[in-house]
């Protein structure tokens, strides 16, 4: 049993405002395996408060960012020395495969080294050239901190949302509150715990589970600055209606409902393969997921057999197994959710290959869900249009690589996708043409230099590398 009765608040365990203890249960067998404290609005006031003196004193804000950079780097080499505690806590409370949560891990090294490459690269100050050169004004362009952030997560990913959002914003200079979903108590509770032997300044970052409607009074609360955010299209509609009501800085990392496109000269096999990652990673709940598969009608029902036999390979279950690959939905509102979906695109007269609304025998216990695959499916159908999240895939017809092309688009979400192709640069030029944040050629696994976020309602704004770093600054220029 895992217990955090006290919250981190400004760099501190401090008492909560309320002693109750959340009990966590496991999605699993729903046995408890931890109880946490929750924050409520006192504790979120205490956090800001913190965190505004922390900023407005400027020991993290105006140290240089040489210090800023070698602190990040102390966290993230203590993060890696415990790699296995975090991987075994979010298969804990998650029900994430533990195969998915170790092999994270290096990506979680990927993701920081990239943060810090961009922090010592940075033009944190640049003097301009004249435009006139007979001009007797030059400028100065500072990037510096916004000031005070609420980085608000979900429960999927906790780690990697975590690290995406606060190391970018401390190596700004940021102070930053760190708000949690309640599941999530135990491995951000060791987060918290990470932080506070790294050298952070007295009210830098708080770390504080807490329910949505704390959630809201945080993003609303006038000590806010920016709000960085990554959750489903529906709340960050609302988070954005607030940021703009307020002109809080805000970036948002939204739903997907991503398209994998088979072109006609595909090695089925390797995509296939491929796709057994890119389509059911985390159990199929990742805003990621490309979970409509797009297939050639010359070779649709080729497709269509070799993911039911992928599907119907891979071992749901217990996620301490090391041979399941599916494990748990994290929640039994989100078990059922998946379910009715699987009834809905029977009802909406998609062909159930397999899988099915049945609960996986021998696991009724828990929250799971039985993996399933759907064709002769239309793109218009509410399974091809909205996010599941969970292991259940589509698989839909095109008729030439044009019609390919503007199913992947018709949709509201542009957060990612793939495309398959013996022919490299054939399949980069179809990604060029997608409305989406992000394509993977092949099975490419995501680069972090690189900019991530979606178009459409999958986001505004993006995370990683030079680009993710500068969401967290703002601008200021000084003429001499």
């Amino acid at each position: 049993m895992i217990i955090y009765d006290r919250l981190f608040v400004g760099g501190s365990w401090v008492r909560p405002d309320s002693p109750e203890l959340l009990d966590i249960a496991s999605p699993h067998d729903r046995s408890v395996i931890g109880r946490a404290a929750q924050a409520r609005p006192a504790d979120i006031d205490r956090a800001l408060a913190a965190a505004r003196t922390s900023f407005e004193k400027g020991e993290w804000r105006l140290a240089p960012p040489e210090r800023r950079i070698a602190v990040l780097r102390r966290f993230n080499a203590l993060r890696e020395e415990n790699a296995e505690r975090i991987a075994h806590l979010i298969s804990l409370e998650n029900g994430s495969a533990g195969w998915f949560t170790r092999a994270g891990q290096p990506g979680l090294t990927r993701q920081a080294n990239a943060y810090l490459k961009a922090a010592e690269e940075f033009a944190w100050e640049e003097t301009l050239v004249p435009s006139d050169p007979s001009s007797p004004v030059r400028s100065v362009v500072r990037r510096e901190a916004v000031g005070v952030v609420a980085a608000v997560i979900p429960w999927n990913s906790p780690f990697s949302s975590a690290t995406a959002k606060i190391i970018p914003a401390l190596l700004a200079g940021n102070s930053v509150v760190l708000k949690v979903s309640p599941e999530n108590s135990l491995s951000m509770g060791f987060l918290a715990e990470l932080l506070e032997r790294v050298g952070l300044p007295e009210g830098v970052i708080s770390v504080l589970p807490a329910d949505r409607e704390t959630s809201e009074y945080l993003i609303s609360h006038r000590e806010v600055d920016k709000i960085a955010f990554t959750g489903s299209t529906r709340a960050g509609r609302r988070i954005a209606a607030i940021a703009g009501e307020q002109l809080k800085r805000v970036s948002l990392e939204l739903g997907g409902k991503s398209a994998a496109i088979i072109l006609p000269d595909a090695d089925l096999a390797k995509a296939v393969a491929g796709l057994r990652f890119g389509s059911l990673l985390n159990n199929g709940e990742s805003c990621i997921a490309q979970t409509r598969v797009l297939a050639p009608r010359s070779r649709y029902e080729e497709v269509v057999t070799a993911l039911k036999e992928l599907v119907e390979s891979l071992k749901v279950g217990d996620p301490s197994d090391p041979d399941t690959f599916i494990g748990p939905m994290i929640r039994p509102d989100q078990q059922e959710r998946v379910r009715d979906y699987i009834r809905l695109g029977i009802e909406e007269g998609a062909r159930l290959v397999t899988g099915g609304p049945q609960l996986p025998e021998g696991l009724e216990r828990g929250n799971y869900v039985t993996p399933t695959v759907f064709a002769d499916v239309d793109n218009s159908m509410r399974i091809a249009q909205e996010e599941i999240f969970g292991p259940v895939l589509v698989v839909i017809a095109y008729d030439d690589e044009d019609d390919a092309v503007r199913i992947a688009d018709d949709s509201e979400y542009g957060l990612s996708g793939g495309v398959w192709s013996a022919d490299e640069e054939h399949a980069l030029a179809v990604a060029r043409r997608l409305r989406t944040g992000t394509v993977t050629v092949n099975g490419a696994s995501i680069a972090f230099d690189g900019p991530f976020g979606g178009f459409k309602a999958s986001g505004i704004g993006r995370e990683y590398g030079a680009v993710g770093l500068g969401t967290y600054t703002e601008y200021k220029t000084i003429t001499v």
